[in-house]
């Protein structure tokens, strides 16, 4: 036995897989980029076409409903279907609705029905493509580097949708509408080829026994049980859609606050959103120290401390410096929580039930924004910016308790 055979008889061959998280966050930021583009070039391309403010709304609104109305469906086909291949369908939906608004431009065709095809496409397609992705990251990564995985990922979240889409989307809508929207599919195109770089098998497992249920409500019942059924689960989704709900109210209200309660124009409005997606990536590259300094309990207990000091500040202050540094813990929290969030649930949920947590999982979250918006908004037109605020500062902090006494460092330590 030579020296060779005998260092790979010890170490054992490379694994393939090593090369899976670099794939995987580069997919992540390409789309998230892409996704950030046209969370912003679709209103404005609709606010050219229309005066009406429900009209360029609701092309928004196709963006982001299918979550409210597909997610659990989806969920089913994730764990039905090569997660590998949904990633792909998904992607190919984008650049079929991006390739016909592409020759919409280029005829100087578009239409506010058009525009609002592409966006339900489009939204359909982030539903498929974020909860396949996420159910797909334990076939990918090993279980030691799935908490970096997921930090990378969630950072490219960030900077897709929160920095870099939507400046550069108003530089290539500059540019050109048609340059705009063929840039988008060219960044699609590019994700959907570094899939072919991923090494491994992603077919959801097969249930011990090989028995699924028979029927899609079957498959949708029991991905809500297994949430229901688990405390830690349970606590953490009912959590999330509070703190989801004053996300969604703070983002639908601040833009009015800050014009009529402090007293800022636009540019130090930005700084406060700047504050937010700063807070957000700063999450993501220190969240493994942290973690290991605070412990996975602590650290997402500190997104619901972020998180409740970004809803008091506006109501206790007119400072922009003070609200931004509340923008900036709640952002870094949330990166915080996210992370955890997902390293627990890949861990704790059954392969072959990971599409269908998912996406559970996510219609509290993104369910909860619109409701916190419009709950927000009911707040601040009966008894003013500040008290609605405040009402939403008292929810968040009203989570520490159930926090506490649910999530405890005993039923997080076979999961963390």
């Amino acid at each position: 036995m030579d020296r060779r055979t005998r260092i790979e008889g010890v170490a054992g061959p490379p694994d393939p897989r090593r090369r899976n998280t670099a794939v995987l966050v580069g997919f992540t930021a390409a789309t998230n980029l892409a996704d950030g583009v046209l969370k912003t070039a679709l209103p404005l391309l609709a606010a050219q076409l229309t005066e009406s403010p429900a009209q360029v709304t609701a092309v928004s609104l196709t963006l982001t409903l299918p979550w409210l109305l597909l997610a659990l469906h989806i969920g089913v086909l994730v764990d039905r279907f090569d997660r590998r291949l949904l990633l792909w369908a998904a992607n190919g939906m984008r650049l079929a609705a991006m390739g016909a608004l592409t020759a919409s431009a280029v005829a100087d065709g578009l239409t506010l029905g058009r525009l609002l095809a592409a966006g339900a496409v489009l939204g359909v397609a982030d539903v498929l493509a974020a909860t396949a992705a996420s159910a797909l990251v334990p076939a990918a990564v090993p279980a030691a580097g799935r908490e970096r995985a997921n930090a990378w990922m969630v950072g490219a979240e960030t900077v897709g949708q929160e920095f870099a889409g939507p400046f550069v989307g108003g530089l290539l809508l500059a540019a050109g509408t048609s340059l705009a929207l063929g840039a988008t599919g060219l960044a699609y195109a590019v994700a959907a080829l570094s899939l072919l770089l991923l090494a491994g098998r992603f077919r959801a497992a097969v249930p011990a026994g090989g028995a699924r249920p028979g029927s899609v409500n079957g498959r949708l019942v029991e991905g809500l049980r297994l949430l229901w059924r688990d405390r830690v689960l349970r606590t953490l989704s009912l959590l999330v859609a509070v703190l989801s709900a004053g996300w969604g109210g703070w983002l639908a209200l601040m833009p009015l606050h800050a014009q009529q309660v402090m007293g800022v124009g636009p540019e130090r409005y930005g700084v406060v959103l700047s504050a937010l997606g700063v807070g957000g990536l700063a999450g993501a590259l220190v969240v493994t120290r942290v973690n290991r300094l605070l412990g996975v309990r602590w650290a997402m207990f500190a997104d619901l401390v972020g998180t409740a000091a970004m809803m008091a500040l506006p109501a206790l202050t007119g400072s922009v410096w003070a609200v931004a540094v509340g923008a900036f813990l709640g952002g870094a929290g949330g990166t915080l929580w996210s992370v955890n969030a997902r390293t627990i649930a890949q861990r704790a949920v059954p392969d072959e039930l990971l599409g269908r947590y998912n996406s559970a999982a996510r219609l509290f979250s993104f369910g909860a924004m619109p409701l916190g918006a419009a709950l927000m908004g009911l707040l601040a037109e009966a008894v003013g910016t500040r008290p609605a605020f405040a009402v939403f500062a008292v929810a968040t902090a009203a989570t520490l308790v159930p926090y506490l006494r649910n999530v405890t460092a005993a039923a997080l330590r076979p999961l963390a």
